[in-house]
């Protein structure tokens, strides 16, 4: 997952709505959102690594995951973070205690952001080789990409401010949400992050959605997590840009697998 924003509203009757895209390597196989089989999971599936990028179960939690973006503190054999987004959601701890615990071997992973959210308390961390940062966001409207938490990029703030609009005055509709995801505008150079990658490519990926030869994106998600029920919406995206939408509503159960 490469770009993430959410409103959270912890006493409202919808307490979180979170947008989404996932991008990769058309190449890298996956499986579309689907109920996993003997498993609370509602999510897609990387069938390389075997994890997801972005998952909810039926009792409200919610998981999800972004890279961060820096290629010196990258190294093959690691294990995918995708497992970690699966970890949250089968496992019986709550935010806090889930991050506490992440921080323990966190850094046997390559750098990720995750935010997961236990059905009352939307929290996530930063692990970044041997620093590792538990993140405790404000109720509102807010994002992350492949940097820190909030920081500036253009599509971040984009999204951001763009998810905010849209929900000030009603509620919208999924395809509305969707929508936001499929903004394609790249930003001015003057405003690209360095993060350690050629210019040209680091323009490319400054847009919300990203659309290049063998990478971009593959999948947009729009989650909502009601007082008393859950639905998901996945957008699929191939590499010629054909799409297809699955979409799962559950009502929501106390314990999980129900």
């Amino acid at each position: 997952m490469c770009l993430i924003a959410w409103r959270w509203q912890p006493a409202d009757e919808t307490p979180l709505v979170l947008l989404a895209n996932r991008d990769e390597f058309y190449a890298r196989p996956t499986r579309a959102l689907a109920q996993w089989p003997d498993s609370p999971v509602i999510a897609g599936q990387d069938l390389e690594g075997g994890g997801t990028w972005l998952g909810v179960t039926a009792s409200g939690k919610l998981a999800a995951l972004t890279n961060y973006r820096d290629p010196a503190m990258m190294e093959d054999g690691r294990p995918s973070r995708g497992a970690l987004v699966q970890g949250f959601l089968t496992g019986h701890l709550d935010s806090e205690a889930y991050l506490n615990e992440l921080a323990r071997y966190a850094h046997q992973y390559n750098p990720f952001n995750l935010l997961v959210f236990d059905g009352r308390r939307l929290m996530g961390c930063e692990s970044r080789g041997r620093h590792y940062q538990i993140v405790r966001p404000d109720p509102g409207v807010g994002a992350v990409s492949n940097a820190d938490f909030d920081s500036a990029w253009p599509k971040v703030t984009a999204l951001r401010d763009a998810l905010s609009d849209i929900l000030s005055e009603d509620d919208a509709s999924d395809q509305q949400l969707l929508a936001l995801l499929e903004n394609r505008d790249v930003a001015p150079d003057a405003l690209l992050p360095e993060t350690g990658i050629p210019r040209d490519l680091e323009r490319a990926l400054s847009a919300a959605f990203i659309t290049l030869s063998s990478y971009g994106t593959r999948a947009s998600s729009v989650v909502r997590i009601h007082a008393d029920s859950v639905h998901m919406i996945e957008r699929s995206f191939d590499a010629e840009g054909a799409w297809s939408d699955v979409a799962i509503s559950r009502t929501r159960t106390t314990q999980e697998g129900q």
